[in-house]
């Protein structure tokens, strides 16, 4: 028999995606000052949704930055209480020019809707307002006590929210946290992210001369600091793919056997995913398939490497400094601090004679994430999603960072589900960026049936 909320979601299916893409068409991109404003716009928004769906106590709270969208919803004391995080803050459109349709202008074509932010997070934050709209309406409300937390600067690394959560850690108190921000592994392939990699990022500086030089006169005699930033980052891996500096993998969690069980059994194609990729060849630590160095080995990269002359055509100098940017992705139990150290104290050893470097390290370090197996909502979610697709979920992992998963860990207690409906093809952070209409009908089902299952 159907609930009486899934008649709900039915009848109002055209309305939410017209308010979805309302939601769409403010540009808050929470990197760029310019759109400080439409980030407000976007916070008010979410608030004004969280009131319409029901939900008794909506706040936007202050942060050093952009506002939390608080909520709510209290139904008895002996029941546990889930946080529901998101955030509705979105990636630069950028380059403007290889979108079909302009990135905030949500263009609904071939199933899916188009527009920056439609998966990331815009319509997977959503679809939880949605189902609670759902259960109000149908039956009065959850049958468990909802928080929840939707923030604006996901998208630039999470940094005021470790003071935030640690200053409301008493108001923020919950049994778990369930995240709509992430996905399934496909339309068809219903998963469970167990784990999220942690990430520390730096910029190195190097200098050589006390500015460029005339490369005739001096280009034989003055190192060049382009050329020596290019010798010292051939430095940061070994030939066969390793991350070369001493002690990165010191304190590297290896996988288990029935860890290597769980990704092996993932209908991964490494040809068809390298051909898609449009790469010669596949890169990267030897001994680990492909999917295990995305998901569970660190990673170091080079972000961007610049110095000297840009432009365009010939300007005959000797560079006297050199930049390169580099993020880390990491895995329990390495941490990013000690891991910024190795890396301050390989540049001290490597960097070539002439030149002095030094190591910049940005905000936003996180720590990697796990959730132990058998927790409670994690199985629920398991239940759910065998259910409603017919099938056991995968046991998945992300190659990327979710700050708040660590953050919430440390500072309220509470372990992260992710619950979430965006798919690998969405193209997220990038151009023509989608979220699949069929994925938005059944994420809203799914949440409708999860809140209700953790009542138990």
């Amino acid at each position: 028999m159907a609930e009486p909320w899934e008649a709900y979601l039915a009848e109002h299916e055209e309305q939410h995606l017209e308010e979805l893409k309302e939601f769409l068409r403010i540009p808050s991109v929470s990197a760029l000052p310019e759109h400080d404003a439409d980030v407000r716009r976007a916070a008010e928004w979410v608030a004004d949704q969280l009131r319409r769906s029901g939900v008794p106590v909506v706040e936007l709270m202050p942060t050093a930055r952009n506002p939390v969208v608080f909520g709510a919803w209290h139904v008895a004391d002996d029941r546990p209480t889930a946080m529901i995080y998101g955030h509705y803050d979105v990636q630069p459109p950028d380059p403007l020019e290889l979108w079909e349709t302009p990135p905030f202008e949500p263009s609904v074509r071939d199933g899916r809707i188009y527009a920056r932010g439609a998966s990331d997070d815009k319509g997977n934050a959503f679809i939880p307002i949605k189902a609670v709209e759902a259960l109000a309406a149908t039956q009065g409300g959850p049958r468990i006590n909802l928080t929840f937390f939707f923030e604006g600067e996901e998208e630039i690394g999470s940094p005021s929210l470790p003071a935030f959560v640690r200053e409301h850690r008493d108001r923020l108190a919950c049994d778990f946290v369930i995240s709509a921000d992430g996905g399934m592994f496909g339309p068809n392939d219903p998963s469970l992210t167990v784990a999220s990699k942690g990430l520390a990022a730096c910029q190195i500086d190097l200098r050589t001369a006390a500015t460029d030089l005339h490369s005739g006169e001096y280009g034989a005699a003055v190192p060049n600091a382009v050329q020596q930033l290019v010798q010292l980052v051939a430095t940061f891996h070994t030939a066969d793919g390793r991350v070369g500096i001493d002690g990165f993998y010191d304190a590297v969690r290896d996988l288990t056997p029935e860890e290597r069980a769980e990704l092996a059994a993932i209908p991964f194609d490494e040809e068809q995913y390298r051909e898609q990729l449009g790469v010669r060849a596949l890169w990267g630590e030897p001994d680990y398939s492909v999917l295990e160095r995305l998901w569970a080995r660190p990673t170091l990269d080079f972000n961007g490497i610049w110095g000297g002359f840009q432009g365009e055509g010939i300007k005959t100098v000797t560079p006297a400094e050199a930049h390169v940017k580099v993020t880390c992705r990491l895995v329990p139990d390495q941490d990013p601090g000690q891991v910024l150290d190795l890396i301050e104290r390989h540049v001290e050893r490597f960097c070539p004679p002439g030149a002095t470097a030094s190591v910049r390290r940005f905000p936003g370090a996180a720590r990697p994430f796990t959730i132990r197996r058998d927790h409670p909502a994690l199985q629920t979610a398991r239940r759910v999603l065998a259910e409603l697709y017919g099938k056991e979920p995968l046991v998945t992992r992300l190659g990327g960072t979710l700050p708040v998963a660590d953050i919430f860990q440390r500072e309220l207690g509470a372990d992260l589900v992710f619950f979430a409906f965006g798919m690998p093809d969405a193209q997220i952070h990038a151009p023509n960026e989608s979220f699949r209409l069929d994925a938005f009908t059944m994420g809203r089902r799914a949440y409708c049936a999860y809140l209700n299952a953790l009542a138990g």
